[in-house]
């Protein structure tokens, strides 16, 4: 198993909160939630979604993305 480490945009949008990787959103990786924690929830299941589906069509992933294959821990401050 591997571990895919992307940066993500949260921004707020109107009434609601806007995630988003900027390398991926042409692919699809872009989403939102009422709260920023709801759209960083998504954001990671929406990524998710995005890399099996490029790495199952044999595409290339962005240059930018780190892989670990190691289990890895985030932590943002």
């Amino acid at each position: 198993m591997k571990s895919y480490l992307f940066p993500v945009v949260v921004e707020p949008d109107e009434d609601v909160w806007r995630a988003y990787v900027p390398e991926l959103e042409s692919k699809g990786a872009a989403t939102w939630g009422h709260t920023k924690e709801e759209a960083l929830k998504n954001i990671q299941e929406v990524a998710q979604m995005v890399i099996e589906q490029l790495l199952e069509d044999g595409e290339p992933l962005p240059s930018f993305v780190t892989v670990s294959e190691r289990p890895v821990v985030a932590v943002t401050v």
